[in-house]
């Protein structure tokens, strides 16, 4: 398999197997027009396997997506072929517009504002900032 070098954009590590379309899907990274590369059950030398993305354009990327997702996951920026950067993720305290609240009778589920969750404990436990529904 042979996938070009990243001239300026970023490479996404150390993603846990499985969970690099998640990343894709709820980044939209499908609406870029730049090249991205979804690597699956790539060899690891920490764990079995692992799944990595590769954005050749420097977006703006949302960090706190990307670690609510797969916390443990780098984020490595790379401009002229050179990492410049290697960035640890870490859970963002609250999301907004990322994740739905599951309780129908929810006010955000019923009239127009924000889904709004806060980090509760030092489990990735979201709970909606309106009702107090964990996310799923």
């Amino acid at each position: 398999m042979n996938i070009d070098a990243i001239e300026n954009g970023y490479v996404i590590d150390h993603i846990p197997s499985g969970k690099g379309m998640r990343v894709y899907e709820i980044l939209n990274l499908s609406s870029l027009t730049c090249q991205v590369a979804i690597i699956t059950n790539a060899k690891s030398k920490k764990n079995e396997a692992k799944d990595i993305i590769k954005i050749n354009d420097l977006i703006d990327l949302d960090l706190d997506v990307i670690a609510y997702v797969a916390p443990e996951a780098t984020v490595n920026v790379i401009r002229n072929s050179q990492r410049v950067e290697k960035r640890k993720l870490s859970m963002p305290k609250e999301l907004k517009d990322v994740i739905k609240c599951p309780n129908p009778r929810c006010i955000c589920n019923n009239e127009p504002i924000s889904h709004i969750f806060k980090l509760t404990d030092e489990l990735g436990t979201y709970r909606c900032l309106y009702c107090e529904t964990k996310a799923k």
